[in-house]
């Protein structure tokens, strides 16, 4: 999957995702995505080709690494917490995907259940 394609797959599981939405605190060079105030996903081609930069799980995040030449540590951010998924025809569209919805429920863990637009622990399960 080449760059444009990644970055267009992404988006469009954004658009799926309860309460997200779109922000340009950085520049027109970065799409930061967030959920009640949290960025679950950025996106840019600052480094020369168009990533897509989202919050993962450190065990997952290492196994997906070892496993997925085109997945490496976060891009400016915690290299522990944060993967970046670069453009290459070794992602599957289906895992992009879920790595997206991973990140969203991931930060959704961590804001006060009053807040949430959806409850992470069944998301996907019956509709929500």
């Amino acid at each position: 999957m080449d760059g444009n394609e990644l970055q267009a797959r992404a988006r469009d599981r954004v658009q799926e995702l309860p309460g997200a939405r779109l922000e340009h605190p950085f520049g027109p060079g970065w799409e930061v995505f967030k959920v009640v105030d949290k960025v679950f996903m950025l996106m840019t081609d600052t480094t020369g080709a168009p990533i897509v930069i989202l919050k993962a799980d450190p065990e997952e995040s290492k196994a997906l690494q070892d496993e997925h030449e085109d997945i490496t540590p976060g891009y400016h951010m915690n290299k522990k917490h944060w993967i970046t998924l670069n453009p290459s025809g070794d992602l599957s569209p289906s895992l992009v995907e879920d790595l997206v919805t991973e990140s969203y429920l991931r930060v959704l863990e961590n804001v006060p259940r009053a807040k949430r637009p959806v409850d992470p622990a069944t998301f996907g399960q019956g509709g929500k």
